[in-house]
């Protein structure tokens, strides 16, 4: 700060010489150059300079970070040193030569020495020193930006120079490293460091009367830094936001809790998965659903010859050909509405589509609510897997992807013994034929229909409680993008015809549920138990306790694909197994529960053997 008080102090003695040299050097004014007189009105000048740019704070800029209310502010502490000049322009009238001209050119004269210096240190910084004039808005939703000078800069330069900007209001900056203490980048005050945040968030509230937003960029919105600020956040009453400093996101969106995910980063190569996908034919089953729906998405971006998708609910194929219509229009999309429970429907659609690479990822999936439709889990998660398994055969596809779950370990309810058995099903037809399998398991993805994060963002919206089933409850999560993104990488390591190949993604540590609410409603500035209440119901029907991703039986070795892992499974099931299989799509397609369920019991003997464990501790 002294060096730019100093700065501007000589700019205003040099600019005052020269003016008192150009005024004197004129025609209009006669007799020899007066040293006295340009010394005093510089010495005088130059304090008048130091008084106005201290009381208005010019001395704070960063220079690098330039902006519009940096010019603002410079041609106020233009003005206001001129003001206080003024009187001692009045008193020494007698004793200074043409004070007025002298003054007025050596203002100009400034003024210009003051942007040159500032718009180079810009230009060397940004390579657009014109930014210095566009203007910020003094409207919108009060914001505080959270992270490091060099983010929060390019998020205050593109937001003073998009329209979008006027949405917000920024107050303020909290450095994360403390960098720059009371200083501003442009005309926007550095207030202090993450470790003084919520005596800024309690001073903002006070001067303007609400809560401002948190807007988090950089450091800051990396998952130690989001934990770090939504500590302080939540206990004084500020809603967290995002805003990235990419184009896209000029725009405060409300932080996912996929961001506090401790995931690693994956360095994943997305070659070969391109050289399966780009010019093939790929059908992709369940293709409007939240994992579906996504996995499309990610095809399209590859370039298919073709993309066939399937989905039984006409909402869902709507959403996504309406979705590739935009995100991909030069490739050539079809939608397909029909049941992988209807073989004759899927018969005509793979006819069509000819697929070279099929992902099955249709399924039956809430928990509780196939204990209580167990037919119908049946039919749709192991007969629509055989089905679609059966009908790639058929027409050469060349792989098929099987999209599977943690649940089908140690399966203790229905949705994960359908899948389990799914899985030994399709690795039973891709070792009779040419087609290469792979099944992935992986845990819960985060906002997919069904998942506990869109039930947690109603409640808390409707003001709580929310509800856990027990506080002691974990899981494993995944974005949709990230388990979609590795289920297309464990196709790639598809090699050898007829071989079925089990893989695992890497989903980190399983997280407490208890956990997750509480972080959710802090997202939004309240504190759990206090402005929310969080309350158990119980478990329900078939729900664990915790998950896991393989047996104990199982061998897992890594693959060359950061975050997946190959599974060699023992199945060892034989002519009995395929007749035990069809008797269970029979029964179930009877809608005989009874005998589905014992059936179920018979192919997937862990899930018989915890069903009656859990029968004897009803009876006892």
């Amino acid at each position: 700060m002294f060096l730019t008080l100093s700065f501007d102090a000589a700019m205003a003695a040099i600019a005052m010489i020269a003016s008192s040299i150009l005024i004197w050097s004129s025609d209009a004014i006669t007799g020899p150059y007066s040293i006295s007189s340009a010394v005093l009105s510089t010495c005088f000048f130059v304090l008048a300079v130091v008084l106005g740019f201290t009381i208005r704070g010019v001395q704070k800029q960063v220079w690098r970070h330039m902006g519009w209310p940096d010019a603002v502010m410079i041609v106020q502490a233009v003005g206001l040193s001129g003001l206080f000049y003024l009187p001692v322009m009045l008193l020494l009238n007698g004793r200074l030569v043409a004070p007025w001209a002298t003054f007025l050119v050596a203002s100009l004269l400034w003024t210009i020495l003051l942007f040159a210096g500032r718009m180079i240190a810009l230009s060397r910084s940004t390579h657009m020193p014109l930014q210095i004039f566009n203007p910020v808005s003094r409207s919108g939703q009060p914001v505080l930006l959270v992270g490091d000078a060099e983010n929060c800069v390019t998020v205050l330069r593109r937001l003073q120079s998009s329209p979008q900007g006027s949405k917000v209001r920024v107050l303020g900056v909290v450095e994360m490293r403390g960098a720059d203490p009371g200083r501003a980048i442009r005309g926007v005050p550095i207030m202090g460091s993450v470790e003084e945040l919520g005596n800024v968030i309690d001073v903002l509230r006070v001067r303007y009367g609400q809560t401002p937003w948190l807007a988090v960029t950089g450091t800051a919105r990396s998952r130690e830094g989001m934990l770090q600020v939504l500590d302080i956040a939540s206990t004084h009453g500020a809603e967290i936001m995002a805003l990235g400093s990419d184009e896209a996101a000029q725009i405060l969106e409300p932080v996912r809790p996929a961001d506090l995910l401790a995931r690693p980063e994956r360095h994943l190569d997305i070659e070969p998965v391109r050289q399966i996908i780009e010019k093939a034919n790929v059908l992709v089953t369940g293709g409007g659903g939240t994992i579906g729906a996504e996995l499309s998405r990610q095809v399209a971006a590859l370039n298919p010859t073709n993309l066939t998708i399937l989905d039984a609910s006409e909402l869902n194929l709507y959403g996504i050909d309406m979705s590739l219509g935009a995100f991909a229009p030069t490739v050539d999309v079809t939608s397909r509405l029909g049941d992988v429970r209807d073989v004759a429907r899927l018969t005509d659609v793979f006819q069509r589509a000819q697929p070279d690479l099929v992902i099955h990822a249709a399924a039956l999936k809430h928990v509780p609510l196939m204990e209580h439709n167990l037919c119908e889990a049946v039919l749709t998660n192991v007969g629509g897997a055989v089905n679609s398994a059966r009908a790639a055969v058929a027409v050469g596809a060349r792989r098929f992807v099987f999209i599977s779950t943690d649940k089908a370990v140690d399966p203790d309810n229905v949705m994960g013994a359908t899948k389990r058995l799914a899985e030994i099903a399709v690795s039973r037809i891709a070792a009779d034929s040419r087609m290469s399998a792979s099944m992935v398991r992986f845990g819960n993805v985060l906002g997919s229909s069904g998942s506990v994060v869109p039930l947690f963002e109603r409640q808390i919206a409707a003001g709580g409680p929310v509800t856990l089933t027990d506080p002691g409850v974990t899981r494993y999560f995944m974005t949709v993008e990230e388990a979609s993104s590795l289920v297309l990488q464990a196709s790639a390591l598809q090699a050898l015809e007829g071989a079925a190949d089990l893989f695992v993604l890497d989903m980190g540590e399983p997280i407490r549920i208890l956990h997750l609410a509480e972080t959710m409603i802090r997202l939004k500035g309240l504190v759990p138990g206090e402005d929310i209440q969080i309350v158990t119901t119980g478990l329900r029907d078939g729900e664990k306790m915790h998950e896991a991703l393989t047996y104990g039986h199982e061998q897992v070795s890594p693959t060359y694909v950061d975050g997946v892992n190959r599974v060699a499974s023992l199945n060892g099931h034989g002519e009995l197994f395929d007749k035990q299989l069809a008797a269970l799509l029979e029964a179930a397609s009877r809608r005989d529960r009874s005998e589905t369920l014992r059936l179920l019991g018979v192919l997937v003997p862990e899930y018989g053997a915890n069903r009656a464990v859990k029968a004897r501790r009803h009876s006892a």
